[in-house]
C-alpha cells in the first residue's frame, strides 16, 4: 500500500477494507484494555473508527490482541514442514516466529536454508529468519556442512533475515577465535542471539560485550537476574526437553516485564496439539497470577521490539493486521485469527489451503561400514564416565561407576540402568562411532534410535546390547533418517523422517501419533523418561554442561575438549563417592 493511501484510510478519506467492531482491545503499547473499533486496510491497521467499511465484523464481547510470537525456535523439531507447523500453530494465535534452521543447515547446508526460505513463503505465517552460528556447533562433531562467516555475510541483508541465531560457541567467543567472532561481526546492526549455560562473571560480561543480545538456556532466577542486570533479554522457554517456565516466571514481576520473551525452542508436535504453543505459556501465565496484559506483551511486543519489527507487538496505526480473538483474558482461547486482516484460522483450524514444498534434493543419509562389534567397548580400566540424564532438562551430570564387565568387554548393566549409547556419523561415511554408558533411561531390553540428533544430527542410539544398536541404527539408515524402537532384533515402532532425517510430509497430527506409538514402544521396554527420543537428541549437544557424546568421542563440556570413557589412573586416585547407580524404575 502506498503511503499517501495508508495516510488517507487512517484519516478516514477513503472507505477501508474491514471494521471489526464491540470487542475489547489489548494495547501492548499503553498496557491497557478498553473497548474500540479496529479498522483494517490491505492488511494494516489504520485506526480505531472509520466513516465507511467494505467489511464489518462483529466481536461484541471478544478480546483482540496482536498476534503472538515465538522468540526463538527450530522449526524442524515438530518433524513437519513450515506448511504443516503452521497448520498447527496459527490457529493457537502463533503469527509468527523467528526460527533458527539450523538443524537441517547441519545437515543439508545451504540447501537446508534456501529449502526453508522456500517453505517459508508457503503458508500465513510469518517466519523470519536467525541465520545458524553453529554449522557446525563446535570442532567435536562431524556435521553435514560447514557454514562460515563469509557464507553467511551474503545472506545477511536478505528479506526476513533478522541477524545470527544462537551463538553456542561461547568458549570460542572467550578464547576469540576468529572464525567466530567473524560470524558476530557479520550481523552487523542486527541482532545476535545468545547461548550461554551457566555462564557467568567476567565470562558472560565478555560474551555479552561480544554483542551479543539474547539467551534462552537459564535454568534458575539467579541465573535469569544474573544476565537480566547485564543487558541481555530473557527468553522464557518451555519446550519439551527443556522446561523452564516454571523456574523463571516468577521473575518477570520482580524486574522489568519488557525485557521477557516466551519461546518454544524444540517442542515435539504431541505436545503443540496437546497443549498449545505460545497460547500456552500465556494461559500459564495469567493461571499463575501474571497480569495478562503482561502477559501478552512478553508473548507479542517485546519480542517485536527486540528484533525490531516495527509493524508487530501491537494493535496500532501502520501495524500488520495480525490479531487474534480471544473469549476472554482469563482462559486466552483463542477463538479466530487474521493474518494481514484477512481470517486464516477458526474454531482452531486452519481455513485456508496450504501447498506442500518439493523436497531438497541433497542427500542425508550416508553411513559407513559399520556391524555389530561396531559398538562392542573393550575394558581398559575399573572407572569409567557415565552420562547422567536430567529429567525434562538438556545439562546431564557427568558421574563416575564401576562398569559391568563380561569377556573383557564393557556390558550394559540394566539392573544399575547403565546401558550402553553410540552416536554413528551418518553424513560422509566416515565410520565415525561414538562409545559412550548413560543412566537415566531405565531400558530392560532393546534399543532405540533417532537421526534427529542436535545440532549434527548424526544417528544416536541408546539400548541393552551391540546387536540390538546395531538393528536400530541399520533401521534409521534404512528409512532414510527417522525414530526406531527395536527388540530382539525386529522394529517394534517407527517414525520415518525423509526430509534430511529431520522432517515428515506427514501432517502434525500423524507426526505426533507416530511418535506416540514409538514413544509408547520404548516404555513397553522399561523407558522411565517422558520422552525418550527427546532427551536422546540432546545428549549429542557438547555445547550443554556436563558430559556429551559425539560421534567423535565422549565431550567434558566444562572442559570443551574428549575425555577417555575410561577413567586415568590419577583421575582414579582423585575420585569423589564412586557411584553405584541405581535403576530408574516408574
Amino acid at each position: 500500500m502506498k503511503l499517501e493511501e495508508l495516510i488517507a484510510a487512517a484519516r478516514g478519506e477513503l472507505e477501508v477494507d474491514l471494521l471489526l467492531e464491540g470487542a475489547d482491545i489489548v494495547n501492548t503499547l499503553s498496557g491497557e484494555r478498553y473497548r474500540s473499533n479496529v479498522a483494517i486496510h490491505k492488511g494494516t491497521v489504520v485506526g480505531f473508527d472509520c466513516s465507511s467499511a467494505r467489511e464489518f465484523m462483529d466481536l461484541s464481547g471478544k478480546v483482540l490482541a496482536p498476534g503472538f510470537i515465538d522468540g526463538h525456535v527450530h522449526i524442524e523439531s515438530a518433524m513437519v514442514t513450515i506448511p504443516e507447523y503452521a497448520r498447527a500453530v496459527v490457529p493457537k494465535g502463533t503469527t509468527t516466529v523467528v526460527a533458527d534452521p539450523h538443524e537441517i543447515a547441519n545437515v543439508l547446508g545451504m540447501a537446508g536454508i534456501r529449502y526453508m526460505f522456500d517453505s517459508s513463503k508457503l503458508s500465513p505465517l510469518s517466519v523470519f529468519i536467525m541465520l545458524p552460528s553453529c554449522v557446525p556447533a563446535t570442532h567435536l562433531e562431524t556435521s553435514g556442512a560447514c557454514l562460515d562467516a563469509e557464507t553467511l555475510s551474503k545472506l545477511i541483508d536478505e528479506e526476513n533475515v533478522l541477524g545470527i541465531a544462537e551463538v553456542m560457541n561461547y568458549p570460542g567467543v572467550l578464547s576469540r577465535d576468529p572464525q567466530v567472532l567473524a560470524k558476530i561481526r557479520s550481523a552487523g546492526e542486527k541482532r545476535v542471539d545468545g547461548h550461554s549455560p551457566l555462564l557467568s562473571g567476567k565470562d558472560l560480561a565478555a560474551y555479552i560485550a561480544a554483542g551479543i543480545g539474547s539467551d534462552h538456556e537459564c535454568t534458575s532466577i539467579e541465573e535469569a537476574l544474573d544476565k537480566l542486570r547485564l543487558g541481555m533479554r530473557i527468553m522464557i522457554r518451555e519446550g519439551t526437553a527443556a522446561k523452564n517456565f516454571d523456574d523463571l516466571l516468577p521473575l518477570v514481576d520482580e524486574v522489568d516485564s519488557r525485557r521477557f520473551l516466551f519461546v518454544s525452542d524444540d517442542r515435539h508436535p504431541s505436545d503443540i496439539l496437546r497443549e498449545g504453543h505460545i497460547d500456552s505459556m500465556v494461559r500459564r501465565a495469567v493461571e499463575a497470577g501474571l497480569d495478562p496484559i503482561v502477559a501478552i506483551q512478553i508473548a507479542s511486543l517485546n519480542a517485536a521490539d527486540y528484533f525490531g519489527l516495527r509493524d508487530l507487538g501491537a494493535i496500532a496505526p501502520g501495524r500488520r493486521a495480525d490479531i487474534v480473538v480471544l473469549d476472554d483474558l482469563d482462559d486466552v482461547n483463542v477463538l479466530k485469527v487474521l493474518k494481514d486482516g484477512k481470517i486464516v484460522a477458526e474454531g482452531g483450524r486452519m481455513i485456508v489451503p496450504l501447498e506442500r514444498p518439493p523436497r531438497p534434493v541433497a542427500a542425508s543419509m550416508q553411513v559407513g561400514q559399520i556391524d555389530p562389534g561396531s559398538f562392542d567397548v573393550a575394558a581398559k580400566g575399573d572407572l569409567v564416565r557415565i552420562i547422567g540424564v536430567i529429567p525434562n532438562q538438556i545439562i546431564t551430570r557427568s558421574l563416575l561407576a564401576r562398569p559391568k564387565v563380561v569377556n573383557k568387554k564393557v556390558v550394559a548393566d540394566v539392573e544399575r540402568d547403565f546401558l550402553k549409547m553410540a552416536v554413528v556419523e551418518r553424513h560422509r561415511a566416515t565410520g565415525n562411532v561414538g562409545l559412550g554408558l548413560v543412566f537415566g533411561f531405565g531400558l530392560e531390553r532393546g534399543a532405540i534410535a533417532t537421526s534427529v540428533a542436535h545440532d549434527s544430527h548424526n544417528i544416536a542410539a541408546v539400548g541393552t546390547s551391540s546387536e540390538e544398536i546395531f538393528r536400530a541404527v541399520s533401521a534409521v539408515k534404512e528409512m532414510g533418517g527417522g525414530l526406531v524402537v527395536v527388540e530382539g532384533g525386529e522394529v517394534e515402532a517407527s517414525l520415518p523422517l525423509p526430509i534430511a532425517g529431520l522432517l515428515s510430509e506427514r501432517s502434525m497430527e500423524e507426526v505426533a501419533e507416530k511418535i506416540e506409538e514409538v514413544v509408547g514402544a520404548a516404555r513397553d521396554l522399561g523407558s522411565t523418561l517422558e520422552d525418550p527420543f527427546m532427551t536422546l537428541s540432546f545428549l549429542c549437544l557438547p555445547v550443554i554442561p556436563e558430559l556429551k557424546l559425539t560421534d567423535r568421542g565422549l565431550v567434558d563440556v566444562n572442559k570443551f575438549d574428549f575425555v577417555p570413557l575410561f577413567v586415568e589412573e590419577d583421575e582414579e586416585d582423585q575420585a569423589e563417592g564412586i557411584w553405584g547407580g541405581a535403576k530408574a524404575r516408574k
